[in-house]
């Protein structure tokens, strides 16, 4: 057994999110055949992803506030504090909080084969397709 250290919290990069988002890295591979990487991730109301896929899918777990998680070509499901959404592998969605209020999930995820495949982003979510919700 080892003890890891906590890494800084980061702010997420405007080209591929929309208002302030933080990041706090809780788990990522620590031998070489690993792939679970698992981050607390807050945003701020209004604040979201761009569009993006992943090669292995993503599991979505609420802690505080609502999140907004949409699949392309579906409509927006609201995920309360406590639930669990997952996103299959390929699936193009965006998720974030809500107009009014904070909310902080964990984002997990498994790396691809290539890493540089892992997450694909896409456009970003414009202000009318977010505020048309």
């Amino acid at each position: 057994m080892r003890m890891i250290g906590k890494a800084p919290t980061i702010k997420n990069p405007s080209a591929q999110f929309t208002g302030d988002v933080w990041l706090d890295l809780l788990a990522a591979p620590q031998e070489g055949d690993q792939r679970m990487v698992v981050g607390l991730v807050r945003f701020a109301p209004g604040a979201r992803t761009a569009w993006h896929r992943h090669a292995r899918g993503q599991t979505l777990h609420v802690l505080s506030g609502v999140a907004l998680v949409q699949s392309r070509g579906q409509g927006v499901v609201r995920v309360l504090p406590g639930q669990t959404v997952y996103c299959p592998p390929g699936e193009e969605h965006w998720h974030g909080a809500t107009a009014d209020d904070f909310m902080e999930h964990l984002a997990m995820s498994e790396g691809a084969d290539d890493p540089a495949q892992s997450t694909v982003w896409l456009e970003h979510v414009t202000e009318e397709q977010y505020r048309a919700l």
